[in-house]
């Protein structure tokens, strides 16, 4: 009798056990929702221009950095400013087409890109694109002056993303300034497009 009993404790135990309710399992947290970019924020590509240089051209390099960067002067023989260990402009052998660098006192103060180029600034413009179109996408950042040669609609307009005024025809004489020139032709389109510092409103060249 007694192992009829403990059997049947046994038997009872082993159905208590099959009708309890499962171990409860932990509930995963829910994942983080992605991150969402403001459409209206331009990211910079790294082919893109900004007022801080090109790829891997920093405005404020050494001669010696941009050579090691992007390769020596493709044309030796030309001269591009009237004293070139002050002032000269030439581009680096491995450069995209149309696109010089302004070299001051040893240092890289200016980008610069005309036709051929396709080069775009950050926000999506360059040669080519209307006046237009720039203003309305800078708004109030773009200060428009006169052209120094040219009759209206040639004009320049400055979008100077540190130290720079934001008034026209104001000089910027702060080496650390950084800003984005385009050089508006009388077609109401830009001819050439300046990167950098304050050499970006020098209007020929070196001077």
């Amino acid at each position: 009798m007694i192992r009829f009993t403990a059997l049947g404790s046994a038997v009872l135990l082993s159905l208590a056990a099959c009708n309890a309710p499962p171990a409860e399992q932990p509930v995963p947290e829910p994942a983080p929702a992605p991150q969402q970019v403001d459409p209206g924020t331009p990211v910079a590509a790294a082919n893109a221009l900004t007022a801080q240089g090109f790829g891997p051209l920093r405005i404020g390099m050494t001669r010696a950095e941009v050579e090691a960067a992007m390769g020596a002067d493709s044309d030796p023989g030309s001269v591009g400013g009237a004293e070139p260990e002050v002032c000269d402009q030439w581009r680096p052998q491995r450069a995209p087409e149309g696109l010089l660098v302004m070299i001051q006192n040893g240092v890289l103060t200016r980008i610069s890109v005309a036709s051929p180029s396709t080069l775009k600034t950050d926000r999506g413009f360059g040669v080519g694109d209307t006046a237009v179109a720039i203003k309305a996408a800078y708004g109030a950042s773009a200060v428009s002056q006169p052209h120094k040669y040219s009759s209206p609609p040639a004009e320049d307009i400055f979008v100077w993303a540190t130290g720079g005024p934001a008034t026209a025809n104001a000089y910027v004489q702060d080496t650390a300034a950084r800003g984005v020139r385009y050089e508006i032709e009388s077609t109401g389109k830009v001819g050439i497009v300046h990167v950098g510092g304050p050499a970006i409103q020098l209007v020929e060249g070196c001077s």
